[in-house]
């Protein structure tokens, strides 16, 4: 008889374990009845073609309460119950529900919901105050009109309506239209913020724009979002207003003239002194080109530009209208 003393404890382990993976392929087979049916399914769903999206809250398991205490314990905020509500509920929603009350035969329709523009309101005047304070932390030295054009960014319906669609308000928004629009997932992140507030305080809200809206900035060229049509143009009342010479541009390095590969290399100088050059496959264009490398360098945001700080200290702006 064979004695399994002496073998390695790896094949010791190995022929224990051998009937229970056996036993375990066996279990793992599938029944031939099994992919008929699956494409079977699949030729029903097709011919079908294709379906509405269903809500969430037609499912038999739904409950809105349950949803909302859900929707807060996840972002990790503690909203009063009643405001939380509120902000989710939007007019059309209740214009709707007092048509359906009329269809029915009620004379005085009432629906005992508020709906949630104070809380829109409230919000997006918060939203903001914080990222023009956090612009001008970040972006000293940045044009208002830049910063303006940052800010409009950042308030957009579509930037707002992605961060609201993905911490989870389609299903728990009460409106007319399923799915809900941009600007109705806009407003109610808008609407969130405002209950956030009024719940929780400055603090809390401040930190949740800097979580969930200003860390949209990460990865993006605020130059690119506050796009110039003129920039030798700016660049020469830039240096105007600080009593330094007009900007001159000089050709530095060339290569490939006459051919497809043309490089041409162009600094712009001011008072003798190079500010930035710039590359393109004419001198127009990096003429051009460096002119916008001088401004990132006049305005501090080269590409090297440090990420952003989202722990800077309370500035001088007020948060109180």
């Amino acid at each position: 008889m064979f004695s399994t003393k002496f073998l390695p404890n790896t094949l010791k382990g190995f022929r224990s374990l051998q009937p229970f993976l056996i036993q375990t392929n066996a279990q793992r087979s599938y029944k031939r009845w099994f992919a008929p049916t699956l494409m079977e399914i699949k030729r029903r769903k097709d011919n079908l073609g294709p379906q509405p999206p269903s809500k969430r809250s037609s499912f038999i398991e739904w409950n809105y309460n349950a949803e909302l205490f859900a929707f807060g314990k996840r972002l990790n905020e503690n909203f009063d119950e009643n405001l939380l509500k509120n902000a989710f509920v939007n007019r059309s929603f209740i214009l709707q529900e007092e048509v359906r009350q009329r269809e029915a035969g009620v004379d005085n329709p009432e629906v005992n919901l508020i709906d949630n523009r104070k809380l829109i309101e409230n919000g997006e005047n918060f939203i903001s105050k914080i990222v023009k304070k956090f612009l001008v932390d970040n972006l000293p030295q940045f044009p208002e009109e830049g910063r303006n054009a940052v800010h409009d960014y950042l308030l957009s319906e579509t930037v707002l309506s992605n961060i609201s669609f993905h911490i989870g308000t389609k299903d728990i928004i009460l409106s007319a239209e399923f799915p809900p629009n941009e600007s109705t997932l806009a407003d109610t992140l808008k609407a969130v913020i405002g209950a956030l507030l009024q719940s929780s305080g400055e603090e809390r809200a401040e930190n949740f724009v800097k979580d969930f809206i200003l860390t949209q900035l990460n990865g993006k060229d605020v130059n690119d979002i506050w796009r110039v049509d003129d920039p030798m143009g700016i660049l020469q009342k830039l240096l105007a207003e600080q009593n330094r010479g007009e900007p001159e541009p000089r050709l530095l390095n060339e290569a490939g003239k006459n051919t497809i590969l043309a490089c041409f290399e162009v600094g712009i100088y001011s008072d003798k002194q190079l500010i930035a050059s710039g590359f393109g496959e004419s001198i127009q264009i990096a003429i051009e080109v460096a002119a916008r490398q001088s401004l990132k360098k006049i305005f501090k945001t080269e590409d090297n530009l440090a990420p952003f700080s989202y722990n800077t200290p309370q500035s001088s702006i007020s948060l109180n209208p």
